[in-house]
């Protein structure tokens, strides 16, 4: 366990940096977990957080408005996410560039069709900032809070309660064999014609 520990404290916060730069909310909720445990900074990691989803995506969109087409027409694989973004980038441009970090599937595509659509810099990067802030602040708020459930659930408790599910599902389970060993030995063999 110790090892486990002294891993996490010094791989910790490059999880978090990756993790944000990607679709890594399990990271960031679990790294926030670990801070609320006391392994780990929570300022941090949601500084390193904050500073991964920000950097991550403006770089991603200054990709997208420099080479957007070319990237789509060499990952052709990356075409029907990227028509599903367009699509809501089109429908609801604001919402969509404030709001697509929390999309699965499409939060790493985003920034680059969103720099490839032509929106200028000027206006992806202050909503980019807003939006920074909100995911930052609602994953990381969320992971601390989970530490607070973890850390006040009684695993003993727990423990027993399982003990006694499995002492009850064998017994069920091993009545469910007797009758039907039981049902199939008493039936009358079919007749072979």
């Amino acid at each position: 366990m110790e090892h486990l520990i002294e891993w996490i404290q010094t791989w910790g916060y490059v999880a978090v940096l990756i993790g944000a730069m990607v679709e890594g909310e399990s990271v960031i909720l679990t790294a926030c977990v670990m801070a609320y445990l006391g392994y780990l900074s929570f300022t941090k990691v949601v500084i390193i957080a904050f500073l991964g989803t920000l950097i991550a995506d403006q770089v991603m969109y200054y990709v997208g408005r420099h080479y957007g087409d070319r990237i789509l027409e060499y990952f052709p694989k990356m075409r029907a996410p990227a028509n599903k973004a367009f699509i809501l980038l089109h429908k609801w441009d604001i919402w969509f560039i404030l709001s697509f970090r929390f999309i699965y599937g499409i939060r790493m595509i985003s920034p680059v069709i969103i720099g490839s659509s032509g929106i200028s810099p000027a206006r992806f990067i202050p909503l980019n900032l807003a939006a920074a802030i909100v995911w930052t602040a609602i994953s990381c708020a969320g992971g601390y809070l989970l530490g607070s459930v973890i850390e006040s659930i009684d695993f003993k408790l727990i423990e027993k309660y399982i003990a006694l599910f499995s002492v009850l599902l064998l017994i069920s389970l091993g009545g469910l064999g007797y009758y039907a060993w039981k049902k199939l030995s008493s039936s009358p063999p079919e007749d072979e014609e």
